[in-house]
């Protein structure tokens, strides 16, 4: 059995569980260590059941509370070669490598990471497996590409980025440099560049999806909903939002 939930999604912090049979693992962890302890207990955990954490890229609300927590706890961290830079041995006690195009495993959970353009120093996603059912996770990348594709094809549950509306981002309130940035190649997607994704991809055995990182100045979840409903001909409130403040409860895969 595979499972996940958010603790949280989007620009002030982000934490997502996987689990697949006695394991457990945390993607990213952009919350301090009270209140990642917070959002653990709400779905039913707690610091202890914390396997690893795998970490994206360095961005704050991503890594903020990586090193607190795996000091409090002694919980393993795995990241990139490049999203390791900015670490040293004191700062995370037991700090593992992978290949952005290698598979590897923690415990049960499957892992397949996968490179992503994003403007850090190597950043990535994954797609994660107990075997028998997929799920892929994307945020954090302001672009598509083939491999992109090629991960998420198939898989039964998708966690997607859906950072922005491309009309709010230009009428909203960031300066002309961050709009720049949040909607360039290196960025975040927006609700158009998501669905063409999604319209690229072989759903034909998709049972969960949920749009997530959404920008609380330049998104709404009905635009995101709206423009992945459209894809799958579904009804928008099919497709689940990770919240800022109320991440997304368990969804079980397979």
């Amino acid at each position: 059995m595979l499972r996940f939930a958010s603790l949280g999604s989007g620009s002030r912090g982000n934490a997502t569980l996987v689990e697949a049979g006695d394991t457990c693992v945390m993607v990213d962890c952009g919350f301090s260590v009270s209140e990642t302890q917070r959002r653990l207990a709400r779905l039913g955990k707690s610091p202890g059941d914390i396997h690893a954490i795998l970490v994206t890229h360095e961005h704050s609300d991503h890594i903020g509370g990586v090193a607190a927590f795996a000091r409090r706890f002694a919980t393993p961290v795995w990241m990139t070669a490049g999203t390791s830079v900015m670490h040293n041995d004191t700062e995370i006690p037991s700090l593992d490598g992978f290949d952005g195009h290698t598979p590897f495993a923690v415990g049960d959970v499957h892992i397949t990471p996968f490179p992503v353009p994003h403007d850090a120093r190597e950043p990535c996603q994954f797609v994660f497996s107990d075997g028998a059912v997929r799920l892929g996770i994307l945020t954090d990348t302001g672009s598509i590409t083939a491999h992109i594709q090629q991960q998420l094809s198939g898989c039964q549950a998708l966690l997607l980025e859906c950072n922005h509306d491309t009309a709010l981002l230009a009428a909203g309130p960031y300066p002309p440099s961050l709009k720049q940035r949040v909607g360039g190649r290196l960025g975040h997607l927006s609700n158009r560049q998501a669905a063409e994704l999604l319209a690229a991809l072989d759903t034909s055995t998709l049972a969960h999806l949920v749009a997530a990182h959404l920008s609380d100045k330049n998104n709404r979840p009905e635009l995101a909903r709206a423009a992945l409903a459209g894809v799958l001909g579904c009804a928008p409130d099919w497709i689940g939002i990770a919240d800022q403040a109320a991440g997304l409860a368990w969804r079980q895969v397979g």
